[in-house]
């Protein structure tokens, strides 16, 4: 098993940078932020931009791997998104994954316009990660679909990683699931929508059941989301018993979130901690 954090895009770099940094001294496999120009619920938080922060937190760390938790066709074009992947990866000397999926929320409508069926996200995502995945592998693209178009885009000079930076693919329904098979080296999810804890990780048993359908046997990185019903940070026992769940599952990875002072996520460091210090050791 695997360890990763998120550490949200809403405090000023004096604050946000010792707690990149302790995330890899605690011995983390991964830090994440959140790629939203808003978020639910923090819409009246402090927030700052996801590549300013990645890049910072690079230039903080040393070891550990960093991520966009996730990307979306939302607000980004292909072309324009691969210059700051590009610049990620060389500036984290390949330690970037880049965390996809179809968006939704606040940020799919605080530009204007109407917002999109889930058929239409699914299509638009589609076409989203293809582009991306040809600009990162394929010097001067052509491309013209229905929601991106490229002329002559330029891929130099190429991703540290290769054949490119991993794409970690959000997905829950079946053509998503499908586009993260073709695409991704690594799945991710929150889990379905659920009245309580154990109903919400049968949500996840099936979703992993689907992934393995899709799958015919491949081995593939499973990195689940610990915290949409309960914050795995409220105890050590809770971070315990969930990662727990999710390697009994099959997952390979678990990513939490740092703890906030209040409101969502709200916890203590001190259970970070404790967690760091004494759980992930013994669940590795």
């Amino acid at each position: 098993m695997r360890f990763g954090i998120t550490i949200l895009p809403e405090y000023r770099w004096s604050v946000a940078g010792p707690k990149w940094r302790r995330a890899e001294e605690l011995g983390f496999d991964h830090a994440w932020t959140y790629d939203h120009l808003t978020w639910g619920g923090l819409q009246d938080s402090p927030w700052y931009g996801t590549t300013p922060t990645l890049t910072a937190a690079a230039l903080a760390t040393s070891t550990i791997k960093l991520g966009t938790f996730v990307t979306s066709p939302n607000f980004r074009h292909p072309l324009a998104l691969t210059r700051e992947l590009l610049a990620l990866d060389d500036i984290s000397d390949g330690r970037f994954l880049c965390g996809i999926g179809s968006g939704g929320g606040i940020d799919s409508t605080i530009l204007g316009g109407d917002e999109l069926t889930p058929r239409q996200k699914v299509d638009r995502l589609a076409e989203f990660v293809e582009l991306l995945d040809k600009l990162l592998t394929t010097d001067k693209v052509d491309f013209k679909g229905e929601y991106f178009e490229t002329r002559n885009g330029r891929t130099l000079p190429g991703c540290i990683q290769q054949p490119r930076i991993p794409f970690v693919m959000a997905a829950n329904g079946p053509r998503s699931l499908r586009l993260a098979a073709q695409y991704g080296t690594g799945w991710v999810t929150t889990g379905g929508k659920a009245d309580d804890y154990e109903s919400w990780f049968g949500t996840v048993r099936d979703l992993s059941s689907r992934l393995d359908d899709v799958l015919e046997g491949r081995s593939f990185d499973r990195y689940l989301s610990l915290d949409s019903k309960r914050y795995a940070l409220s105890s050590a026992a809770a971070f315990e018993d969930a990662t727990s769940r999710a390697a009994e599952l099959g997952f390979t990875d678990v990513i939490t979130h740092w703890p906030r002072p209040d409101g969502i996520y709200a916890g203590s460091e001190d259970v970070l901690e404790q967690v760091a210090a004494e759980v992930i050791p013994r669940l590795r």
